[in-house]
């Protein structure tokens, strides 16, 4: 299956409608871009994926062409649209991976639908209620956490310029240069210059207080179910994993070698085996 067979449809989720791209058939998965990016960062995986699952690539909202409300867009709320997809879809049991915004999301989903989610993996991101959460967000790698939640400055300064921050905020924390080719990092600019886009990623960010204040809570008890935990070798690397055991007794994973952040465009192919393998725990 290529991903040009794959379905899109616009799915109502509570009261906005969220843009989904489904494919091939068994058990269902659940896919979570970040930023500044769209469902279309799982190119390379999905039609490997869905020789074995029912594949959801969704946008989120603020992203793509999901709708881009006024609010929502703190984790909890992100966590309920993509809950809502799969529900209206028929699915009520399901697995989600997410990577980057998306493995924030991810997690979150797992910890509020604990009757829903069945596996969870994480790529490569920090996560709100993490022990070093604070300290973390104050590293230079993750400079953008504060300049994206600052209020209206970021828009002033991004926008008619999204392919140039796009293009250097994709290559800056890539190991492989080569996964990206110049007419992906268009794709995404465009996206990102949609009219709400900005605003919405941004947003994602600006809710991060609240997200942090809600993992706490939710991290009292922790998840059972199979986790998979990978970090770009040079990124987070195996860091990731301790940092998920924080929220899960069951977490496997590590490094990911030959890449910075964006694990599903720079390593594909181990990353696509290492969640069948998760999913077929």
């Amino acid at each position: 299956m290529n991903i040009e067979s794959f379905e899109h449809r616009r799915v109502v989720a509570g009261d906005i409608n969220i843009h989904a791209v489904i494919g091939g058939s068994g058990s269902p998965l659940v896919l979570i871009h970040g930023f500044p990016q769209t469902w279309w960062e799982w190119r390379y995986m999905m039609p490997q994926l869905a020789k074995r699952h029912t594949v959801v690539a969704v946008d989120l909202r603020g992203a793509g062409h999901s709708e881009k409300p006024q609010g929502g867009y703190d984790k909890l709320s992100m966590a309920s649209d993509v809950h809502a997809v799969m529900t209206t879809l028929g699915f009520t049991k399901y697995a989600v991976c997410g990577h980057d915004i998306g493995a924030m999301t991810a997690l979150a989903l797992a910890l509020t639908q604990r009757d829903a989610v069945t596996h969870l993996a994480v790529l490569d991101a920090s996560q709100p209620g993490w022990s070093r959460w604070v300290q973390n967000s104050h590293e230079q790698k993750v400079w953008h956490f504060a300049f994206h939640m600052k209020r209206d400055l970021p828009e002033l300064l991004i926008q008619g310029r999204e392919r140039e921050y796009v293009s250097a905020f994709i290559y800056d924390r890539a190991f492989d240069h080569g996964a990206h080719s110049v007419d992906e990092i268009d794709t995404f600019a465009r996206a990102l210059a949609q009219p709400g886009n900005l605003r919405g990623g941004l947003e994602w960010y600006r809710t991060f207080p609240r997200d942090h204040e809600n993992a706490l809570v939710w991290k009292e008890e922790r998840l059972s179910i199979p986790v998979l935990a990978l970090g770009g070798e040079h990124s987070y690397g195996s860091l990731i994993v301790p940092m998920l055991e924080e929220f899960a007794s069951n977490v496997r994973g590590g490094s990911v070698s030959g890449c910075g952040h964006w694990l599903p465009e720079e390593q594909p192919d181990e990353v696509a085996k290492q969640v069948m393998q998760l999913l077929s725990a």
